[in-house]
C-alpha cells in the first residue's frame, strides 16, 4: 500500500462531534485522580476552550484516522479505556498485544506497544522472546500459555482446551474474559490499521530487521501477504 486509503483528519478540521469523541480518550497509563485529604480543596482546573487540550497534542495518525468517523471513534475509545484498566496487569496486556501486532504485521500497533511493554517492566530479552513466541526458553508456564493463546486466537479464532486448562490454573474468570477481548480487539485494530493504511507517526520506529528474530512463525502471514506494496 503506497498511501493511506483513509487519511488522518487533522486538528484544523475538527468540529464539535470530534471533540465529543475525543472527550472519552484517556492516555494510556493515566491514573485516576489522586484522593484528597479531608478538608483539602481541589485546585480549580485551568479554563480551556472546548477541545483545546486535545487540539494541542502531537498528531497521532491512528486517532486522527478514527476522527473521520467520530461516533465509531467514541464507541471504540470508550471500550479501549476498559482494556487499559482491566483485570490484566500492564505487563500481560502489553505482552499479548505486542504478540498480536507481530503476528498480524501490525506495524503501527507494534511501534506503539513495544515502548508500553518496556514501561510495564519487560526487559529487552523478553521483548525479543515475544517475536520467537511461546516456545522460547525464557517463559514461565503462564507466560507461555498466554502467548500460545494469542497464537491460537489469531490462527484459529479459538483457544485450545490444553492451553485454556493452563490459563484457568492462574487466571480468574474476569481475567480470562479480559484476555480474550484484549487479544481480539488488538487483532481487529491491527487489521483495520493495515487495511485503511495508517502510517507511522513521525519519529516512530518501524519493525526491527527480521534477522533480529530468526524464529519467524508461519502465523506471521495469516490472512495477509508479506508484500508492502
Amino acid at each position: 500500500m503506497r498511501e493511506p486509503r483513509i487519511p488522518p483528519r487533522r486538528a484544523a478540521d475538527w468540529d464539535a462531534e470530534v471533540f465529543d469523541a475525543l472527550s472519552v480518550l484517556v492516555p494510556p497509563g493515566t491514573s485516576r485522580p489522586a484522593r484528597k485529604e479531608p478538608g483539602e480543596r481541589a485546585e480549580a482546573p485551568e479554563p480551556r476552550a472546548p477541545g483545546e487540550r486535545r487540539s494541542k497534542r502531537p498528531p497521532s495518525n491512528v486517532v486522527d484516522v478514527l476522527m473521520q468517523h467520530p461516533p465509531l471513534a467514541k464507541a471504540f475509545l470508550t471500550f479501549n479505556n476498559h482494556l487499559f484498566r482491566s483485570t490484566l496487569s500492564d505487563r500481560v496486556r502489553e505482552m499479548v498485544t505486542v504478540r498480536v501486532a507481530w503476528l498480524r504485521r501490525g506495524e503501527y500497533e507494534w511501534a506503539q506497544h513495544v515502548p508500553m511493554a518496556i514501561a510495564a517492566g519487560m526487559p529487552e530479552a523478553e521483548i525479543d522472546a515475544i517475536y520467537e513466541g511461546p516456545d522460547a526458553a525464557i517463559w514461565e508456564p503462564l507466560d507461555a500459555a498466554l502467548l500460545r493463546a494469542v497464537d491460537e486466537i489469531v490462527a484459529d479464532r479459538y483457544i485450545s482446551d490444553k492451553t485454556w486448562a493452563v490459563l484457568v490454573g492462574h487466571l480468574d474468570r474476569r481475567q480470562l474474559m479480559d484476555l480474550v477481548f484484549t487479544v481480539g480487539t488488538y487483532d481487529m485494530l491491527a487489521m483495520a490499521c493495515n487495511t485503511v493504511g495508517v502510517e507511522l507517526d513521525t519519529g516512530m520506529p518501524g519493525f526491527p530487521a527480521l534477522e533480529r528474530s530468526p524464529h519467524q512463525p508461519p502465523q506471521l502471514l495469516i490472512g495477509r501477504s508479506n508484500s508492502t506494496t
